[in-house]
């Protein structure tokens, strides 16, 4: 057997365990990795810090060593978000839907674990406890495939949390990492047939990509976000200002970050300096079409094609002048990847004809996207969020990590 052969194997077996676990004991294991992470909080910053400072002499720019930099505020967060998903409800062991048929047999269905999981996701050492936590609550096993930037951050947690969990009476394997942090061990994983129930990619667009083509087990598809923001011509225009400036520059490195701007014809006059004012505090540079830059100047590079269809992931944004809500919801079903598209409008029309036709995980009226996040959707924390339609859609919290057996109880029924 391959290292990762016998990782699985060892996972399968912990699973088994984790499934009867109860919820006590499973809270316990939270808690306690909870109170270790804190703890042993100067662990983890050694190993960010060796993280960081390779990142740094490869070239990683600035967004994106942001979303792989560890701080006690941070996992300060992390930590409080592992004791939040211990205060959810346990999602396993729900009956439901029992009746009785015809014959005499009384049917229903069971909330049942998925077995285990395997996540492959790209520097963000705050994946690693989330996902681990999620799926530990759920009773699933995990093998956990981070990226090479953030290895030495998610070996500590994964060895802290692997000492909680044991400390806790259950199988410490119900967490482990992958060691080999080479593109191999990711082939691997997505073969690993006789072991994993589900594989889970959280990452950029060429990662999922490569993973839904790739795999031979069942994949859920999380999703890459070219995510839209559309200015209505009755929307408060020092509002949807504020929203674009959040949706683009509070944290430009995540999926739910806004990557283009829709401004209708009838205000972008108006419009587009206060936009730009309130992004040029962040230093954000412009992508647009020719009546952007007609308005704007040649402070904004000419957009491109190619540029509608981009997740920068950095202080970059894409602006496109329309001529209504036609075009508008056009070009974002167009260009959508299916993750967060927003509306500003004091229009009820605009709104509910917009939120109606718009299909994505998460559409919204006057909020930024931002929001899309399992703890801000009070799921706790979130294992990705899904932008296809079958099993989940959205932030996958707790029950995404969930499946159903029907229970089937009878007298000495034969057919």
């Amino acid at each position: 057997m391959t290292v990762l052969e016998q990782q699985g194997a060892a996972a399968k077996a912990a699973s088994r365990s984790l499934a009867i676990a109860g919820t006590g004991t499973k809270n316990q294991a939270l808690c306690a990795i909870a109170d270790a992470l804190e703890q042993r909080t100067a662990e983890i910053l050694s190993a960010n810090a060796r993280d960081l400072a390779a990142a740094r002499d490869a070239g990683m720019r600035e967004s994106l060593l942001d979303r792989l930099l560890l701080n006690p505020a941070r996992i300060s967060a992390i930590a409080a978000g592992v004791r939040a998903v211990a205060a959810l409800p346990d999602p396993i062991g729900v009956t439901s839907g029992m009746r009785v048929l015809p014959n005499g047999l009384t049917v229903g269905k069971k909330t049942v674990p998925l077995g285990v999981v395997g996540i492959i996701y790209e520097a963000r050492p705050n994946v690693t406890v989330d996902a681990a936590v999620l799926c530990l609550k759920a009773g699933n096993a995990v093998i956990l495939r981070g990226g090479k930037e953030a290895y030495h951050s998610s070996q500590a947690m994964t060895e802290i949390m692997r000492a909680a969990i044991a400390g806790a009476g259950l199988p410490a394997d119900a967490v482990s990492l992958v060691q080999d942090a080479t593109r191999a061990s990711a082939q691997e994983l997505m073969q690993l047939t006789d072991y994993l129930d589900v594989l889970i990619p959280r990452g950029g667009r060429a990662l999922i990509a490569s993973v839904v083509q790739n795999a031979r087990v069942p994949v859920i598809e999380t999703g890459w976000g070219n995510c839209h923001v559309y200015v209505e011509k009755t929307a408060d225009l020092a509002m949807a200002a504020r929203i674009i400036q959040n949706a683009k520059c509070s944290r430009p490195s995540v999926c739910n970050a806004a990557e283009t701007l829709l401004v209708d014809e009838a205000v972008a006059a108006d419009f587009l300096p206060m936009a730009k004012r309130a992004l040029d505090e962040y230093h954000c540079r412009l992508r647009g079409c020719e009546k952007t830059r007609a308005i704007l100047g040649d402070c904004v590079t000419p957009a491109t094609a190619a540029d509608w269809d981009t997740e920068y992931g950095d202080y970059i944004l894409a602006v496109k002048v329309v001529s209504g809500m036609d075009e508008a919801i056009s070009h974002i079903m167009t260009h959508t990847s299916g993750h967060s598209e927003c509306i500003v409008t004091s229009n009820y029309f605009a709104e509910t004809r917009f939120m109606n036709e718009v299909d994505a995980a998460a559409v919204y009226c006057n909020a930024s996207t931002r929001f899309t996040d399992g703890g801000e959707f009070g799921l706790g924390a979130e294992i990705g969020i899904s932008t296809q339609k079958m099993h989940a859609r959205g932030p996958m919290g707790l029950e995404a990590l969930t499946s159903t057996k029907f229970l089937v109880y009878g007298t000495g029924q034969v057919r």
